[in-house]
């Protein structure tokens, strides 16, 4: 079924940071009213970076996660700069917080984080034949680089610190997607 977009009748705007939050006043098409809250990106969207170090081998990179107060397992990701493609932010950032390159990027597909709150983007990025290579990055210190086996991907899904949402679900579909080349 398709729908009419909601009526936005006014919008409230405050900065915070990164983002700007929204309210809004709507009015769907039965005549409800109601007001949301949304955050809006100010930048360009993220990736998230599947590095395969060999057919089989992904890598991931321990950093520290502010939002839970741990050291977080998960995947290569950052902000895209202003002029980026994805394939070139995605090139940059691994070599940033894993030290390679890649030879090979594919752009699988757009994921969202909570879009019913959110507008931000991260596209999900393959990245191939890797080569090692650094460039200094952002992060307050080294993060550590772990290889992990795609067939011990059941294992890697219950880790307590291995739980940001994006990681997990672009390692599956990245799976997938190999699976079928």
């Amino acid at each position: 079924m398709s729908r009419r977009l909601p009526t936005i009748h006014g919008v409230e705007s405050v900065e915070a940071g990164p983002f700007r939050l929204e309210r809004l006043d709507l009015e769907f098409s039965n005549g409800e009213r109601r007001r949301f809250e949304r955050t809006v990106s100010h930048g360009h969207g993220a990736v998230v970076v599947v590095p395969m170090l060999d057919d089989d081998t992904v890598l991931l990179v321990r950093e520290y996660a502010a939002g839970m107060h741990r050291y977080e397992l998960g995947l290569v990701k950052g902000r895209i700069d202003a002029g980026e493609t994805p394939e070139q932010a995605a090139d940059r950032e691994l070599k940033e917080e894993a030290g390679y390159g890649a030879r090979r990027l594919d752009v699988l597909r757009a994921l969202t984080l909570a879009p019913t709150y959110m507008s931000h983007v991260s596209w999900l990025v393959v990245a191939r034949d890797l080569y090692p290579e650094r460039l200094p990055g952002d992060e307050p210190e080294e993060l550590e680089v772990v290889p992990w086996k795609l067939q011990d991907l059941d294992k890697l899904m219950l880790r307590e610190d291995f739980s940001e949402g994006r990681s997990l679900a672009a390692l599956f579909i990245a799976r997938e997607w190999l699976g079928r080349r």
